[in-house]
């Protein structure tokens, strides 16, 4: 399953304690890989360079202040914005059929 976060360089206004959209993206990607592995992937979008259709109507919505950024989406369902929390995520992700690999699975 794949997930993305949209986001930018610059911290967002409304967002200034939150960590930058990128570090946010690499958090998340370590965390759902020990509780995942492969299962899920993490996609970063710089708002200012959507790649897809629907990249574009999410960055839109963010520059039209629709939405705070970081903005986490999942098959075009919004987790989280601004300050992303890991709990929803990983209920999302149980409710979609995702299981959690066992400890020690696949691991050296």
């Amino acid at each position: 399953m794949e997930l993305t976060i949209y986001g930018a360089e610059a911290v967002c206004a409304s967002c200034a304690q939150a960590p930058p959209s990128k570090a946010t993206a690499e958090w998340l990607e370590a965390a759902l890989f020990r509780k995942f592995g492969n299962q899920v992937s993490v996609r970063y979008i710089d708002i200012d360079q959507p790649e897809t259709e629907a990249d574009r109507y999410f960055c839109d919505k963010i520059k039209s202040d629709a939405y705070f950024f970081p903005l986490l989406v999942s098959e075009e369902e919004v987790l989280g914005e601004g300050f992303i929390s890991l709990k929803p995520v990983l209920l999302h992700l149980k409710k979609s059929g995702l299981a959690i690999k066992e400890a020690g699975a696949g691991e050296p």
